[in-house]
């Protein structure tokens, strides 16, 4: 699935149609606030095309993938977050994406992140999956279990 959906929130804020500040951006990827956040810094990559889950991604995805990484480690950095160890990047599992268009959270400091975002965003999580793991699928099988 990857054509732009009229009712998808995320292609809207990619499409500069709403009026949520953008924080960073490039050709592929827009970075904005999470409106419900885990942690004192929570963040989301979105692509601005559309692809629904990281259930929908492969192996030729990994690029992307990367991209969407890199920019959230730079904006936890933008952000002076100290402990760049102390940080959860990864995605929701369906059935548990709030919004169906892929978006990689950024989080920190995560040892700080209440028990509810602990069930939402924590290593013990099962709705969970870090953005490493997903890398590591996507490398090894060519897709997300």
């Amino acid at each position: 699935m990857e054509s732009r959906e009229d009712d998808c929130p995320f292609c809207r804020i990619t499409n500069n149609e709403t009026d949520t500040e953008i924080l960073l951006s490039d050709d592929q990827l827009v970075c904005f606030r999470d409106l419900k956040p885990g942690a004192a810094h929570h963040y989301l990559i979105v692509p601005r095309r559309h692809i629904d889950t990281c259930k929908s991604l492969q192996a030729d995805d990994v690029p992307l993938v990367e991209q969407m990484q890199q920019m959230g480690m730079k904006m936890l950095e933008k952000n002076k977050v100290c402990d760049l160890d102390d940080v959860r990047l990864g995605f929701h599992l369906p059935p548990f994406s709030s919004v169906p268009h892929l978006h990689l959270h950024a989080l920190a400091p995560a040892s700080q992140m209440v028990f509810r975002s602990q069930l939402h965003y924590g290593p013990k999580s099962h709705w969970f999956i870090t953005v490493d793991k997903v890398l590591s699928q996507l490398k090894t099988q060519g897709r997300v279990k």
